[in-house]
């Protein structure tokens, strides 16, 4: 794959660019790969559950994608093209892994940008951190139907008609899969926050014995 000298605009049309990475434009495929990376990862990384799985899946996708790009013809845009690769990847790849241990696969990812930036306080940026780790553990237990469908449309924020298309699955059952998802995402944090509330301002361990001993000092003098 050689660079080729001229610069790719960055709002060249998917046909162009395809054509370009097919005629082996190094500087058109990395903005291929930049402009989709996070939705690909993500689409990846929802099937697989793992990151690491979900970069191998990815990068095999990639360089598939760079063999096969010069059958683009822009039936569907570039964006559902490759997710669709990276879809029937990150398949292949479970199945291989269900045939090996049967284990069964998926996450999520970056959905609390809303929270902060880099520069909030240590404090904020951990609740961040805890609230984004309990919400990709739940997505993670989403039943697989709804998880995947779950990360398109509120994740990546697809259309119905294209999450359709891409699953290859009629608009309705798109609607009630979301539907549902979000559901058992908000039950299953509402029983979160049950629990939660239950500890609030703990008062036994070190803070009880704390203020044990101070009280137990002051009389005693």
């Amino acid at each position: 794959m050689s660079a080729v000298p001229a610069a790719v605009p960055e709002g060249i049309a998917d046909t162009a660019l395809a054509a370009r990475v097919a005629a082996g434009d190094g500087a058109a495929f990395e903005l291929v790969m930049r402009r989709y990376n996070r939705r690909l990862f993500r689409i990846a990384r929802s099937v697989l559950r793992d990151d690491a799985d979900a970069e191998d899946a990815l990068q095999e996708a990639y360089i598939a994608a760079y063999r096969a790009i010069g059958a683009f013809r822009g039936d569907a845009s570039l964006a559902t093209w490759l997710s669709r690769l990276v879809l029937n990847h990150c398949i292949a790849r479970r199945r291989r892994q269900l045939r090996r241990d049967n284990i069964v696969p998926f996450v999520v990812q970056d959905t609390f940008d809303q929270l902060g930036d880099d520069s909030e306080a240590p404090d904020r940026a951990l609740v961040r951190t805890q609230l984004r780790a309990l919400l990709e553990r739940k997505v993670d237990e989403l039943p697989e139907l709804f998880r995947t469908v779950f990360m398109l449309r509120a994740v990546e924020e697809l259309s119905v008609e294209e999450t359709a298309r891409l699953l290859a699955i009629p608009e309705a059952t798109v609607r009630s899969r979301h539907f549902r998802a979000r559901s058992l995402l908000r039950e299953s944090l509402a029983r979160e926050m049950d629990l939660a509330e239950q500890e609030l301002f703990g008062f036994d361990g070190e803070r009880c014995d704390r203020i044990v001993s101070r009280v137990l000092a002051g009389i005693s003098r």
